[in-house]
């Protein structure tokens, strides 16, 4: 038997992270065992369900890797189907006809529950029962004739030979009584597996209220698809030995759904940023040149003077600092504007400090008479002036940084300064002392 397992979405919208969780562990799951993966496109809302609601999901699954088998399955396409099933189980005895609440609008078709206890087994959850009594008829066609979605979506995975069925634990209530229509059919129900939910730091389900909630947003302020993939199949599944850090052929190999948590799993920003650092890491420079360019240009901070050589030499120094393709513009922008803003706490905290701005000036008379100016040349310079002055070199680095880039924070400062050049810093440090302190 060749697995087979479905991403269903309503496409009404964007594409919520919880969703599109649950398309990952359904296309890992698939080809970890060498099954398929199929899309079906759950287009009832005639609506809601527009061109754009449908390309925006199919824009997000791509973005994402995740490559279906076979051609998507709109339900739209399938009500004969539907209607035809709904016959059957009159026919049969386990579906009738009632207008429900007496509104002379037309008769409902109910499904007739079985009257016994349902029972199975969960792949993540484990053994789940619930009793007869608790299990009450529900309507599977409306009086306007349109079909519900508890045998849309039975009927269509029984259509797409589905064997696995992945899906978040807010349908747990939902496959007591599709596991029902299966029976009623004759047809033996797939597997199930619930996914935990998503939660806030309340352990409430997250939503937009609790910051970017949709594929979309994540792809617009720059993370990359591994990124997000990774961090998403890692809210509620763990490979073990520690390992978060993955290719996508990695978790395939590991992926099994004996190791997925039954417990909600909170999506942490900050964690996220940090993978996506990580992922930077393995593209390797010039993806990181290109990106950081891209990004600045669709920030409105790229300047078509701007000299490749330079730029490239910026992004190599700001290095790990940069989780995004956004940073750089939001991060060092100071590099590529020498009418920078200073920050304010950062030149009341190490500029305007007692003895500082003397300490400046030593150091501007030092640079400008520097030859080479490196990295290691700078560095070498500063020691030897705070050992004459009898400082440490936490005196001399502080003010330097505000007065060349604004700001108290950033990348190694002698890296700094060399990507800079003499020339560019020493007319920095001028213009630092012209503004806080008297010129030398």
């Amino acid at each position: 038997m060749t697995v087979r397992t479905r991403f269903a979405p309503s496409p009404t919208g964007n594409v919520h992270i919880g969703n599109i969780r649950a398309a990952i562990y359904n296309w890992l799951f698939a080809r970890h065992v060498g099954g398929e993966f199929w899309l079906r496109l759950e287009d009832t809302d005639r609506e809601r369900s527009t061109k754009e609601a449908v390309q925006t999901v199919l824009d997000s699954m791509a973005w994402l890797g995740l490559d279906v088998d076979g051609e998507p399955l709109y339900q739209s396409t399938q009500r004969a189907r539907h209607m035809e099933v709904a016959e059957q189980l009159l026919a049969s005895g386990h579906a009738y006809r009632q207008d429900k609440g007496c509104t002379g609008k037309g008769e409902c078709v109910v499904f007739q529950m079985p009257g016994r206890d349902i029972s199975f087994h969960d792949e993540v959850k484990g053994d789940l029962s619930k009793k007869a009594e608790d299990m009450k008829d529900f309507v599977i066609v409306r009086s306007d004739g349109s079909p519900v979605f508890h045998l849309g979506n039975v009927v269509d995975d029984i259509t797409m030979g589905i064997t696995h069925v992945i899906r978040g634990d807010d349908h747990v209530e939902n496959t007591f009584k599709h596991i029902a229509i299966y029976h009623a059919l004759g047809l033996p129900p797939p597997k199930f597996a619930h996914l935990p939910m998503i939660v806030n730091a309340q352990g409430k389900p997250y939503s937009k209220r609790d910051g970017a909630a949709y594929v979309g947003e994540f792809q617009e302020r720059g993370f990359l698809p591994e990124a997000l993939f990774n961090s998403l199949a890692l809210l509620g599944w763990s490979p073990g030995d520690d390992l978060e850090v993955m290719s996508r052929e990695e978790m395939v190999a590991l992926f099994t759904l004996d190791r997925v948590r039954s417990a909600p799993s909170q999506l942490d920003m900050t964690k996220l940023l940090w993978m996506n650092g990580e992922h930077l890491k393995r593209r390797g420079l010039d993806e990181i040149v290109a990106g950081c360019e891209a990004a600045m240009k669709r920030q409105g901070l790229w300047r078509e003077d701007m000299d490749p050589a330079y730029f490239r030499a910026v992004v190599s120094c700001m290095g790990e600092r940069i989780k995004l393709f956004t940073d750089l513009g939001e991060q060092a922008a100071f590099f590529f504007n020498e009418d920078f803003a200073y920050d304010e706490k950062s030149v009341r905290k190490r500029l305007l400090k007692e003895g500082a701005l003397d300490i400046l000036r030593e150091e501007l008379a030092v640079l400008a008479a520097l030859e080479p100016f490196t990295a290691e040349s700078t560095d070498a310079a500063l020691h030897a002036l705070a050992e004459r002055m009898g400082r440490g070199m936490g005196d001399l680095v502080h003010p330097l940084r505000v007065a060349v880039s604004g700001t108290g924070v950033g990348p190694g400062l002698f890296e700094m300064l060399a990507v800079m050049g003499k020339d560019r810093s020493v007319a920095r440090i001028q213009r630092t002392l012209s503004i806080y302190g008297t010129p030398a």
